[in-house]
């Protein structure tokens, strides 16, 4: 059974950096195509794409909202995935959620929410002002 783990939310202030990582267990990052994203959804709002990774090298995508200012990145060895998060700002705050897609890619569609199957429990960000 394929299950996923978020960790590393907490409280930061305007202009500060948190890592969130993404566990994955039941299968490996190696040997298989896969898609990983990461999700946000504040209070009152739809839960949103932040930024994704196909295996095929790595390939990812970024919501415009946090185009230079996030990373996201694997570690096979650890079967972990990150979102290095850089100059965070108030509108940053959502609970994140980390979602795996396997057997395939899922290329430019990655950061579609509906696309895939297997999600965390959230990791809650909040960033005061």
């Amino acid at each position: 059974q394929l299950q996923v783990v978020e960790s590393g939310g907490g409280l930061v202030q305007t202009g500060g950096s948190l890592r969130l990582s993404c566990a994955a267990s039941g299968f490996t990052f190696t040997g298989t195509s896969y898609a990983v994203g990461w999700f946000r959804q504040a209070p009152g709002k739809e839960r949103e794409g932040v930024s994704c990774l196909n295996s095929s090298g790595g390939r990812t995508n970024y919501a415009d909202s946090v185009k230079g200012r996030f990373t996201i990145y694997r570690d096979n060895a650890k079967n972990t995935v990150y979102l290095q998060m850089s100059n965070l700002k108030p509108e940053d705050t959502a609970i994140y959620y980390c979602a795996v897609f396997y057997r395939s890619e899922l290329g430019a569609l990655c950061l579609r929410k509906e696309a895939y199957r297997y999600w965390g429990q959230g990791t809650q960000v909040t960033v005061s002002s």
